[in-house]
C-alpha cells in the first residue's frame, strides 16, 4: 500500500493529525489519532470481507487514513476532510476518480454513510471502530444512546 504511505508521509497530512494531538492532548472522549484511523481501515477490512463487497482495499485505507484528519479546521470536519482529501490524494497518485469516490465516502461519513456501499461501510467501520461499553467518561459523553457501540463487535 505504498500510496497510503504517502498519505501517511504527506507534509499536510502531517500537520493536520499533530493539530489533533495537540487539541486531543487532554480529551478524554475518543480520539481522532492514527489508532482510530487503523481501526477504521482494519475493520472496514473485515466487513468488506464478510459481506464479499468489491471495495479495494488501498482505496479503503486511504479513505479511513483522512476521514477525520480534518478535524479541527473551523467547519464540519466531513466536509473539510474531503477538502484535504482533495488536496492530498493526488500527490500520492491516485486519481481522480478514486480521489472523488474517497472524498465521498469521507462527506458522508457522519451521517448514515451515503447511498453507496464504500460510504457506508467507512460510516459503519468509524461507529464499530469505538468501545462505548467500556468507555469511562461515557456519563460524560454527548453522544445519542443509538449511536453508541454497546456491544463487542469486531
Amino acid at each position: 500500500m505504498k500510496r497510503c504511505d504517502k498519505i501517511y508521509a504527506h507534509p499536510l497530512y502531517k500537520e493536520h493529525m499533530e493539530i489533533i494531538r495537540k487539541a486531543e492532548k487532554d480529551r478524554k472522549f475518543c480520539l481522532h489519532d492514527l489508532a482510530h484511523a487503523m481501526d477504521v481501515a482494519r475493520i472496514g477490512r473485515i466487513i468488506i470481507a464478510e459481506r464479499h463487497l468489491d471495495i479495494d482495499t488501498e482505496l479503503f485505507y486511504a479513505a479511513a487514513l483522512l476521514h477525520d484528519a480534518a478535524r479541527y479546521c473551523g467547519k464540519p470536519h466531513n466536509i473539510s476532510g474531503a477538502e484535504l482529501a482533495a488536496r492530498i490524494m493526488p500527490d500520492c497518485g491516485f486519481s481522480s476518480d478514486e480521489t472523488s469516490s474517497v472524498c465521498n465516502a469521507i462527506r458522508c461519513h457522519r451521517r448514515d454513510g451515503g447511498a453507496n456501499e464504500f460510504s457506508k461501510v467507512l460510516y459503519e467501520a468509524d461507529k464499530r471502530s469505538r468501545m462505548c461499553f467500556d468507555c469511562t467518561a461515557a456519563d460524560e459523553c454527548y453522544w445519542e444512546e443509538e449511536k453508541r457501540n454497546l456491544t463487542i463487535d469486531i
